[in-house]
This record gives structure tokens, sequence and C-alpha cells, in this order.
């Protein structure tokens, strides 16, 4: 994909400001449209997509299970799974991941039993044999599943998001911001990190203080940091209140579209905002034109306090 890096953008015509932002904005967006349409076809975004294919979507009382026991886990799967599926195999002396899976088994189309229980119970359903009975759950037991980082073997195809180029003293004046935009921000040392693979995270600071804090893994690549806190920032500006899980993917890609017209506007090289956001969004990236004036509003408001 093309680099996205615009370091000679500037708006300092103050009677024209206004409209150069939002012309400026509204092409950058174009052009963020084109880069997802781009990423879809892309062999790369095919070869992830297959794979992920390949992982169970667990249900809201595995995912807790999951992650009481490994909070760090992004991608798990059962032992025969890795070994069959991903040429990758369980290193040794590493502890499972207990979950609930379901029971399948021919049913009794009357009291919902197994064959076995059925015989036991005091149900007289003798219409048709057991043979010729339907599958369907009759329970679950626990079976034990690990995190990719437990495995060895074949890497997982990666999709590269990261911003890149120059960021100057861009994260240092992104912490500065926070008090102006009312929010509270750390960089948590990448040991000290407890959000898994998440480069960072919106939340409330408390039960009694009710002000966005926004937390960012620290890493080397400064860019990514900073595109990363801007992010973060959108999340806290725009959805703050919202709590919506059918419409996580959409503030997903609200918040990374800030990102890539912000992070572009100071020089940096967003273009793996495409992949991110075909990630979230592959089926329609229009998503991102339809909210347009949110972006645009809330881009042009971090702009303006890093120009102060």
């Amino acid at each position: 994909m093309a680099t996205t890096s615009d370091s000679s953008v500037s708006f300092d015509q103050t009677d024209t400001r206004s409209d150069e932002m939002n012309s400026t904005i509204e092409q950058w967006i174009d052009d963020l449209v084109a880069g997802v349409d781009d990423a879809q076809a892309s062999e790369e975004f095919q070869e992830w997509l297959d794979v992920q294919s390949r992982f169970h979507d667990y249900s809201y009382r595995n995912t807790l299970l999951i992650k009481r026991q490994c909070p760090e886990a992004s991608r798990v799967a059962g032992y025969r799974t890795w070994q069959e599926e991903f040429d990758r195999h369980v290193t040794e002396g590493e502890s499972a991941i207990w979950i609930w899976a379901p029971i399948i088994s021919k049913q009794c189309p009357e009291c919902e039993n197994s064959p076995s229980y059925h015989e036991d119970s005091d149900c007289d359903y003798d219409e048709t044999p057991p043979e010729e009975w339907s599958e369907g759950l009759i329970g679950f037991k626990p079976a034990p599943v690990f995190d990719v980082s437990q495995t060895e073997g074949e890497p997982l195809p990666d999709l590269d998001t990261e911003a890149t180029g120059d960021a100057g003293d861009l994260v240092e004046q992104l912490t500065v911001a926070a008090d102006d935009l009312g929010v509270t921000v750390r960089i948590v040392p990448a040991e000290e990190w407890t959000h898994g693979e998440a480069k960072g995270i919106c939340e409330q600071l408390s039960l009694v203080d009710v002000q966005p804090l926004v937390e960012v893994r620290d890493r080397e690549n400064e860019a990514d940091l900073a595109r990363t806190l801007i992010h973060e920032y959108a999340h806290a500006l725009l959805h703050f209140d919202v709590d919506d899980d059918t419409e996580r993917s959409k503030r997903e890609v609200e918040a990374e579209a800030v990102a890539y017209v912000v992070g572009r506007y100071c020089g940096l090289d967003t273009s793996g905002s495409a992949f991110y956001l075909a990630a979230w969004e592959s089926d329609d990236p229009e998503v991102i034109r339809e909210r347009l004036g949110r972006i645009s509003r809330t881009a042009e408001e971090l702009i303006d306090v890093l120009e102060e």
C-alpha cells in the first residue's frame, strides 16, 4: 500500500482553515476507504482471514473462563487442532485452559436424553429406534484448550497495522494534551501490561471519578504508540458513554479512522490502518464514509489541541 505521510500539510490560513480541513479530511477518508478495499483484496488479508476462520467463536462464559485462567490469551484451540490445523504443537509443561465443550449426541425426541440415559429413564418413547433420532446438545463437559503463546511451530499470519515514521515529540504532545481533552492517560511499560494483545484501552477511571482513563502499552515504535494514543483518545471523545457490543466494530472504525487522519496530518505513515479496519469491518468499508461527520469533528478537535 502507498505511504500516507503528509508532513507538509498545514492549515495556517485562519479565514480558509475550516474549509481546508474539511476538504482534506474528506479526501483522506476517500483514500482510507480505497485502502481498505485494497487490503481486503490482498493475498495477505485473505491468508489471515483463512486462518481466523479456523478458530472457534467461544460463548460468553467460556470467554470469561479463558480470561480468568490466561488473561493474555488471544487465540485458543485444542491440542490436536493446533497440530492438525495449524502445524503447531503445545510446548512441554504448559497448563491447559479449561472450558465447557458441548456434548452432541442422538436425542430422544421426547425426553431429549441420549440413548444410554434414555434406557435408564422413565420415558416410554419407542416410536422410532435410537439410530434414527436426530442429534442435539445433551450437555457440557470440561475440555482443555491452549493459547497460541503456549505453542510452537509454523507462524500464524499477522496483519501489519503499525504506523511508521518520525514521531518527533508527538507522544509527549499527546500526553500533555490529555488535560485539555478531559482524559487521564498512562503509558504502561510492556512488562506491566495486563490487557493481553490490546495496544491500548479506554475505560472509566473509577466508580467515583467518571473521567475516561486511556492506557497504552509502551513500545519502541513511537509512531505507532502515538497512533494508539490518538485511537484511544477518539474512543474517549466519541464512545465513553456508549455500552453496546453490537456497535463495537463501528466504534473501532470511527476511532481508527480518526487515528488515520490525525496521524497522517502529523506526518506519520498510517496506511496500516486499512488492514486494521478491514479486520473489523470486512464487509462494508462504506461505514467509514457514513460516519464521516463524527470522524471529522473528532479529528479536527485533536488537531486543534495539538496545534495549540
